[in-house]
């Protein structure tokens, strides 16, 4: 319905339809304070590393500069050139190694491990600009402003910080040795790092709660969308009740077609009727071969008297045999003594009627 409100919970298999279009819950403020988290420890770890791979870098440069090694073009430029990308890879690649890694961990653990193709499929209606007119006024498109503002607010505010608390003193440094001044200028640096993390991991556990409370809202159902559902994956109940209502006529025909073969029924006058059959060449035991109540009942008895069955009455029998005797079963035990004074009456009775006079 179009103007239903969604008010229902999704249902699991909505939520795996969605899965299964790649549309899953996932805040990107996780994935980016995972790789910021993970370049803040490489900085701690490569500390030494990286001043003596760019003293080395610029040593062999300035050898080359002040002609401590042969002058020659081409023979400078080749060895040059590899120095540079060893240093490259061994600074660069272990942060770009542990990050990428952080962030498919981050990515996938959000996501459950969820690979889908459908997510890279062209939407052409993301090229109409009534749908993008909507996508910018849209509750999501705010947030998003509200958190890039709040998150550039938060990164000016310590940086102004930091120059307020430490970048004051860097005149200290003409007295000290560079290496001394440069390890001092690291730590603060980590430290202004640090607290960048510690804030932006506040708003990714911000941004997580938000995103996981808009991916539910989207998810919801209207109630007309969970009947649809439903029926189409349990049935139609209408046309289940159809098709069990013909199932009971059915085993009712049938086994209204197996009273005229019964040795007794036993009834309570107008409410419960049980046919039994015995065949002591087949049967171990009576077996119920038709029983009901009120209507049923009724037709039971009809059809006995029509085709000559004995017809008993016993109030408590009939009642314990519908409730406890399942049909086309023998009887249970504790049935044989009732059952079998009922049929030796029946017996008596018929050799009664058939007796000479």
């Amino acid at each position: 319905m179009a103007g239903e409100s969604k008010t229902e919970k999704a249902t699991p298999k909505k939520r795996r339809d969605e899965r299964k279009k790649g549309n899953v819950m996932m805040s990107k403020d996780v994935v980016a304070v995972a790789t910021l988290l993970g370049s803040l420890a490489m900085l701690k770890i490569m500390s030494s590393v990286v001043p003596e791979q760019a003293d080395s870098l610029f040593r062999t440069c300035f050898g080359y500069i002040a002609g401590t090694v042969p002058a020659d073009m081409p023979g400078i430029l080749r060895p040059l050139l590899m120095k540079c990308i060893m240093t490259a890879v061994i600074v660069a690649g272990p942060f770009l190694g542990v990050t990428a890694l952080l962030a498919v961990t981050a990515t996938f653990a959000q996501t459950r491990l969820l690979v889908s193709a459908e997510s890279l499929k062209p939407k052409f209606n993301r090229i109409s600009p009534l749908q993008g007119f909507k996508r910018l006024f849209s509750l999501r498109s705010v947030v998003e402003a509200l958190k890039g503002l709040l998150k550039i607010s938060i990164l000016l505010y310590l940086i102004y910080n930091y120059f307020q608390t430490v970048a004051l003193g860097f005149a200290r440094f003409l007295d000290m040795d560079l290496s001394q001044a440069c390890g001092i200028l690291f730590d603060d640096i980590l430290s202004l790092i640090l607290q960048v993390v510690i804030a932006f991991l506040v708003l990714a556990g911000a941004d997580y709660l938000y995103q996981w409370w808009d991916y539910e809202r989207q998810l919801k159902m209207s109630k007309h969308e969970v009947k649809e559902e439903y029926k189409q994956t349990e049935g139609d109940p209408q046309v289940k009740g159809k098709i069990k209502q013909i199932q009971r006529q059915r085993a009712q025909q049938r086994m209204m077609q197996q009273v005229p073969g019964a040795d007794v029924v036993i009834r309570n006058p107008t409410h419960v009727a049980v046919a039994l059959r015995y065949k002591p060449d087949e049967d171990d035991a009576p077996v119920v071969v038709a029983k009901g109540l009120d209507e049923l009942a009724l037709r039971i008895v009809s059809v006995a008297e029509e085709n000559g069955v004995a017809i008993v009455e016993n109030v408590p029998l009939a009642r314990s045999l519908y409730a406890d005797a399942p049909l086309d079963r023998m009887i249970p035990m504790e049935f044989y003594g009732p059952v079998a004074e009922v049929l030796v009456y029946v017996l008596k009775l018929d050799k009664e009627e058939n007796a000479p006079n």
